[in-house]
């Protein structure tokens, strides 16, 4: 599976991490104009949307301890996983207050899981890491996130076991993200990720394009269930990465409603096929 040995890993099971920030005006701003939405809507002690804390606590990795990928070298806070591709697989969140622009907020991280698998591709290790983040008034997001590490494919990354998404849906709404966006979204967050910017190394990677990110197609499609419930802000939200969606091509966010207000959400490629699932609720 690699060289790390699974105990090695498992090793990292239970360690912590606090951060402190401050939700200044700036990111929230950026991140609506990104959407081309008005960032001046957005004053301190405006609230936060959901799911938007991710434009906060950035990592401050110096250079020269990042590695090839861009990525921070492993062994850190996270497990030194050897598999070459790390990827933000899902997650879910529970939103228990609202937090608002100009707040001090913490983060407390706990390693949760490390586990390993066989999958179709080679071998898996999943790395589950759990954050609860608080504001003035106590806790406000409770997440587990859930980060993958694969081998590199031999060859490009294939569609065609992907599945399509064939029922039809109450609405939809388009976003299209070209590279410029896919760059401002790695400044915004500070990711420097290499296949989310640099077109040669993501095809060497084995992909047909520079990738979108999967944390903005989960804010995307956060975003759309936000304004299809009459701008009422979630109470939990749950994505999975399906398959991986490219530069310059439109995402399809579409939902419909189930029982006991829930929504389920689908990100999909022109052809239809699924990019990343979720559910919100309220």
């Amino acid at each position: 599976m690699s060289d790390t040995s699974p105990d090695l890993l498992r090793e990292w099971i239970g360690r912590t991490r606090t951060e402190h920030d401050e939700l200044s005006l700036f990111p929230a701003r950026a991140m609506a104009a990104l959407l081309d939405r008005d960032p001046t809507v957005l004053e301190r002690a405006s609230p936060l949307p959901a799911g938007w804390h991710w434009l906060y606590f950035k990592p401050t990795t110096p250079q020269s301890e990042l590695g090839r990928d861009g990525h921070p070298r492993r062994g850190g806070f996270l497990p030194p996983v050897d598999l070459p591709r790390r990827m933000w697989a899902g997650g879910r969140l529970r939103f228990t207050a609202g937090l608002h622009l100009g707040e001090p907020v913490e983060r407390v991280s706990i390693v949760r899981d490390v586990s390993m698998k066989q999958g179709r591709s080679g071998p898996l290790v999943f790395v589950t890491v759990h954050h609860r983040v608080s504001g003035p008034a106590g806790p406000a997001c409770e997440e587990d996130q859930e980060i993958v590490y694969r081998q590199a494919p031999a060859t490009r990354e294939q569609t065609s076991g992907v599945q399509t998404l064939a029922e039809s849906t109450a609405w939809h709404e388009e976003f299209t993200p070209d590279p410029v966006a896919l760059f401002r979204f790695s400044a915004l967050t500070f990711n420097s990720h290499r296949i989310h910017y640099d077109q040669p190394y993501a095809i060497a990677e084995g992909y047909r394009d520079i990738v979108v990110h999967a944390p903005l197609i989960a804010l995307l499609l956060l975003g759309a269930a936000r304004r299809n419930a009459a701008g009422r802000e979630p109470a939990s939200f749950e994505y999975r990465a399906v398959s991986p969606l490219f530069a310059g091509l439109p995402i399809r966010l579409q939902g419909e409603s189930v029982r006991d207000e829930r929504m389920r959400l689908w990100a999909t490629d022109p052809a239809g096929r699924i990019a990343m699932r979720a559910s919100a609720a309220w």
